[in-house]
């Protein structure tokens, strides 16, 4: 990562190594039509037409820029349905950039959470991890298993700084593994953990689980999805890997596990997924599902111009000037709104900036879905989509109670290489005005409730006219303003 220091010490920002060239014209609509089409989205940001969003920080999933190398390797994609040439290249990346000798393709990252849950899940077995993720826990829970999260205490506390909140409790995970050896087939370990801020695990905690899993008998599976910002903090934050290549990280911490598994909408810059190992013996207990589920072997249901833009992104994934651009951007917003007094996850994570919903408003039952009320207001209030990471992306208990989140948070993602610093600004400035108006805003409560996975399609209500009430601020405050 390049040092780069400005003159004015007051005027330390961060700095792009790339340049911008294809753009994309974006629209904001004025306040009241914001209004409107969040109502007509059901209060539910999945919902919103994207010709209505100015700034889009719903997720970084498929929506990374990619590089002008990645552009050019699509034009050699290979499209035939067997033995195509793509496949091997991509293999070889994998190989090269992550030591891991075979691979199994997907069509994207829960693709292969569902090929992990066929291949070893049973009704009722229990599957460890530091945090679930949504889509890994509905495959699980389909198959009869249960997710059981054991991370560290630090991870639920939105304002410790510990640098490593995505950390397993390894003494609870020893006794859990000690009471309950006999139901756990494999353990999943998440690198940047989504649902809690983004936040990183140790190297040393991983190899910490890695060896326990060892020594138990239990397969160890890294989901390496935002490993690539994890590689970031792992290499500024962590003593001893300062001078190590993030290469030789990656080396590192994929040998120290038997399967790794990523969705490459977010590592390597592209869309699709794969499933790696160097154990022979775990492939071939998944290889039967991905052409039963998926497609042949060597697509797996992916596009083959994507296999070749991801085969490139992985190498670019092994270099600082890439990577560190998100971490940095993310950073700087949520040094930007602490100073200002917003509640923010601190210290800044991956992936995106995590609003306190739970500290926006105190006294709103998890009941009223706090997150998603406060992303309701961001788009009202500037055009920003952002996505509810709180109740309503759990999903109820089996006997229909509410399962309320340990943490309620609003995420603005951060895709890579996509957001002007200018634009970061703006997200800031109108996450102000929301702070400062925080009284007005309201709960929701659902009108349509999916039984699965209902933060992406269900649809609320707000209770109350508040959405109006903030419309009429926002026109007090910027006059003719958008």
């Amino acid at each position: 990562m390049s040092n780069v220091k400005f003159y004015r010490e007051e005027h330390q920002v961060p700095l792009e190594m790339h340049k911008v060239r294809i753009v994309q014209k974006l629209f904001l609509l004025p306040v009241e039509e914001r209004q409107k089409k969040m109502e007509e989205a059901g209060n539910n940001t999945f919902l919103l037409h994207n010709k209505d969003i100015y700034i889009d920080m719903l997720t970084d999933s498929g929506v990374n820029a990619m590089s002008d190398n990645q552009q050019a390797a699509m034009f050699q994609a290979d499209d035939a349905y067997a033995g195509s040439e793509t496949f091997y290249r991509l293999k070889k990346a994998i190989k090269e950039t992550m030591g891991l000798n075979d691979m199994l393709p997907a069509h994207q990252g829960r693709a292969c959470e569902n090929i992990l849950a066929e291949a070893f899940c049973r009704p009722g077995d229990l599957v460890p991890m530091n945090f679930h993720f949504t889509t890994t826990k509905a495959h699980i829970t389909r198959c009869g298993a249960d997710v059981v999260e054991l991370v560290a205490a630090k991870g639920l506390d939105a304002n410790n700084l510990d640098p490593f909140k995505g950390d397993f409790d390894i003494p609870r995970l020893k006794k859990f593994i000690k009471d309950h050896r006999d139901q756990i087939q494999w353990l999943r370990i998440e690198t940047g953990t989504n649902l809690i801020g983004g936040q990183p695990i140790s190297a040393h905690n991983m190899h910490e689980v890695a060896k326990i899993c060892r020594e138990e008998g239990i397969i160890s599976v890294m989901d390496a999805s935002l490993l690539q910002d994890n590689l970031h903090f792992i290499k500024t934050r962590e003593e001893g890997y300062k001078d190590k290549s993030i290469k030789e990280i990656m080396f590192e911490l994929c040998a120290d596990m038997d399967i790794v598994y990523f969705s490459a909408r977010k590592l390597g810059f592209a869309r699709g997924g794969c499933i790696c190992s160097n154990n022979e013996k775990l492939m071939l207990r998944m290889k039967e599902y991905v052409p039963l589920y998926e497609g042949f072997l060597t697509y797996g249901g992916m596009e083959v111009r994507s296999m070749e833009a991801i085969a490139v992104g992985l190498y670019e994934t092994l270099d600082e000037e890439y990577i560190s651009q998100g971490p940095m951007f993310i950073e700087h917003m949520v040094n930007e709104l602490h100073e200002y007094g917003v509640p923010v996850v601190r210290p800044a994570g991956g992936l995106g900036v995590h609003l306190n919903a739970s500290e926006f408003f105190p006294d709103m039952p998890h009941g009223q879905y706090p997150a998603g009320a406060l992303g309701a207001a961001m788009y009202i209030a500037g055009g920003i989509r952002g996505m509810e990471r709180g109740t309503i992306s759990e999903q109820r208990e089996r006997d229909g109670s509410e399962r309320y989140a340990a943490l309620e948070l609003l995420r603005l993602a951060v895709p890579r290489r996509v957001f002007t610093l200018s634009q970061i600004e703006y997200v800031a400035d109108r996450v102000k005005w929301v702070w400062d108006n925080r009284k007005l805003i309201g709960g929701l409560h659902f009108v349509e409730e999916p039984a699965v996975l209902r933060f992406f399609f269900g649809r609320l209500e707000p209770i109350g006219d508040w959405q109006q009430k903030l419309v009429e601020k926002y026109r007090a405050d910027f006059g003719d303003s958008l």
